[in-house]
């Protein structure tokens, strides 16, 4: 809306430096009061840009304006009240309704048709302006319709997308939960079986301890030791199947993932040195997700393409490393934002810090972090 207004601005400054040439060398003071008048309007129409009734009010008096403003007092015709005329009805028909941009119209014609009724045309000139205003009419009524057109599509565009964004959505949330499910039913079917049988044996290795010999007992404890070690780790894993999979490297991917589909951009993975079984952290890994993120929207915003590289490693297992990459046109003024600041920050709040390159062929954020060994803890 901004930019269309200075457009027209400009457009208006042309027209009248170019009408005030025909003007007689003093005006009167409803011609200068017009003038103002016609000014005012124009500069406070951006004000009512949800407000059409009031916006064609403004340009039906716009319209009256031009009468007092271009009345041939000695019959002499100025012909640059044509232009800005068409400059009226071509702001009505941009801003307003069809029902609307017709009542303009009609007040613009009936204004016009007093003017040249006021001035001494010959056959040939009045033959010419009726012939420029059918054809103005006819333009910007058949510009509006095309333009109606394209807006309408656009919504329903929207709406497509919309839906399309939350029947992916909804996909993703069914199949993560019938994941979730099975995950539940797998763990159940391990406690119930293999765990109730894992204790059963313990405590028949207990029992069988307590009736052996004094060489066999030591062995015995070994191998009761043992089963209760498997116990543990069969807990545990029992366990791991009823958390959700929300940590790691596959939480971050599938995060991604996620915002691909709703982005429309192709993302390429390449997932290198053991990066899979890094022992990220939860801050880690949401730091990671919302740095892959912040560089992925730079990408749909400031990029031509909607294609990226995206690669994650952990060479020796002590550091985390990302990287984002994308084919992007010279900017030589290229400045770090808000968004990459933010970025910058949240990596390096859990100890990690960030890379930007820009040449000429690519746009490269780079992101490492110092990874926390974890102890696993027993039951």
């Amino acid at each position: 809306m901004k930019k269309t207004y200075f457009i027209w601005l400009a457009i208006h400054c042309v027209v009248w430096a170019l009408a005030f040439l025909g003007f007689p060398p003093s005006l009167n003071e409803g011609r200068l009061a017009s003038i103002c008048l016609f000014f005012i309007i124009l500069f406070i129409l951006p004000l009512f840009t949800e407000k059409l009734m009031v916006q064609s009010i403004l340009f039906c008096i716009q319209a009256l304006a031009t009468i007092v403003i271009f009345y041939p007092l000695d019959q002499v015709f100025n012909p640059y009240v044509l232009l800005i005329q068409a400059l009226i009805i071509a702001e009505a028909v941009f801003y307003l309704s069809r029902l609307k941009s017709l009542v303009v119209i009609g007040v613009q014609l009936g204004s016009m048709t007093w003017i040249i009724t006021e001035s001494s045309l010959t056959a040939s000139q009045l033959a010419w302006c009726g012939l420029f205003y059918l054809l103005l009419v006819s333009a910007m009524l058949h510009y509006q319709a095309i333009r109606k057109r394209e807006i309408d599509t656009r919504k329903k565009n929207d709406a497509l997308l919309d839906e399309y964004r939350k029947m992916k959505r909804q996909l993703l949330t069914e199949e993560e939960q019938a994941r979730q499910d099975e995950r539940m039913l797998i763990g159940h079917e391990i406690h119930d079986s293999v765990g109730h049988k894992l204790t059963a044996l313990i405590m028949q290795f207990e029992a069988f301890r307590l009736t052996a010999a004094e060489k066999d007992k030591e062995k015995i404890k070994n191998l009761k030791a043992l089963a209760e070690q498997s116990l543990k780790e069969t807990r545990r894993a029992v366990r791991s199947f009823k958390e959700r999979e929300v940590g790691g490297l596959q939480g971050v991917i599938r995060l991604i993932r996620k915002l691909e589909m709703e982005s429309f951009m192709k993302i390429n993975f390449s997932v290198k040195h053991g990066a899979f079984a890094a022992p990220l952290t939860g801050e880690q890994s949401f730091a990671i997700y919302r740095a892959v993120q912040e560089a992925l929207t730079n990408i749909m915003k400031h990029s031509s393409t909607r294609e990226a590289q995206v690669m994650f490693e952990s060479p020796g297992g002590s550091i985390f490393r990302f990287e984002v990459i994308n084919l992007t046109a010279p900017d030589p003024f290229f400045q770090e934002g808000y968004g990459l600041k933010a970025m910058r920050n949240r990596l390096e709040k859990v100890g990690g810090s960030l890379e930007i390159h820009h040449d000429e062929r690519q746009f490269v954020v780079r992101g490492s972090m110092r990874l926390i060994e974890r102890s696993e803890p027993y039951d």
